[in-house]
């Protein structure tokens, strides 16, 4: 962990799950952490308790995103990684029945999100000859569900944009890949147990991992592991990306 001390680290969708998790873990490591999330009360509260950074702001707006990043690196000096961990998935439905604004939300935020983090921080990694971007992909990505419409199409457009991004990239020493952590403990859980629609919503609450598994796992990629993987998507299911991380 001693290897992210004093290293810049932007997390959207902070003030929950996945990203408040990684939040911690990264300060905890030393790193300067920045939190970014629309709920700025919630993150406020997180951030003065670790120590971090809060920034109230919407991915899907690149305004915003623009300039959580120019925040950033007026602060620190620096963008050492990005993760893209801001999420929804909400509305649920059959595609008639779910309303356009409403799928269309979630194609702002998922992958035009993910696209305004990446145009944003790349020119500044660039210039400093390096940096890592990670981006929350998920199983949806690449399986059609019931229900999920606008998750599966923004997810699959975000895996692409991943690949793209590592393309073009990879020479001028930005590191860019994907993490698909499978079903996770989170809010997200519950809204889609709510919903009662395709097999995801049947499982239990035992059958998903910690929020910290991912957040661990994030961790893991940043560091020297991250160089065999530039390019793809990790998958936390698999056995032997959890024991590389040490997770059990």
């Amino acid at each position: 962990m001693a290897e992210f001390k004093n290293k810049t680290v932007l997390i959207t969708g902070a003030s929950r799950g996945i990203g408040e998790a990684a939040s911690r873990l990264y300060a905890e490591a030393g790193a300067n952490v920045v939190m970014m999330a629309r709920s700025g009360d919630r993150i406020a509260a997180i951030a003065e308790e670790i120590g971090a950074m809060a920034l109230t702001g919407d991915v899907a707006s690149y305004a915003d995103m623009q300039g959580a990043i120019a925040q950033t690196v007026a602060r620190f000096g620096s963008l050492d990684i990005l993760i893209n961990n801001a999420g929804v998935i909400e509305p649920i439905g059959p595609l008639a029945d779910v309303t356009p604004e409403g799928w269309g939300a979630v194609i702002d935020i998922n992958a035009k999100g993910v696209f305004n983090g990446m145009h944003a921080a790349l020119p500044v990694m660039a210039q400093a000859g390096g940096g890592t971007i990670i981006t929350i992909s998920s199983g949806a990505a690449h399986n059609a569900l019931e229900g999920w419409s606008a998750y599966c199409t923004s997810k699959a457009g975000a895996a692409m944009l991943t690949r793209c991004a590592d393309l073009e990239y990879r020479g001028k020493g930005i590191r860019i890949m994907g993490l698909s952590p499978g079903t996770v403990a989170t809010q997200m859980q519950k809204d889609i147990k709510a919903s009662g629609i395709n097999a995801v919503s049947q499982l239990n609450w035992e059958d998903h991992i910690p929020a910290d598994w991912p957040a661990r796992c994030l961790m893991w990629m940043c560091g020297p592991a991250g160089d065999d993987l530039l390019g793809q998507e990790v998958s936390l299911r698999d056995e032997d990306v959890r024991k590389a991380v040490g997770l059990v």
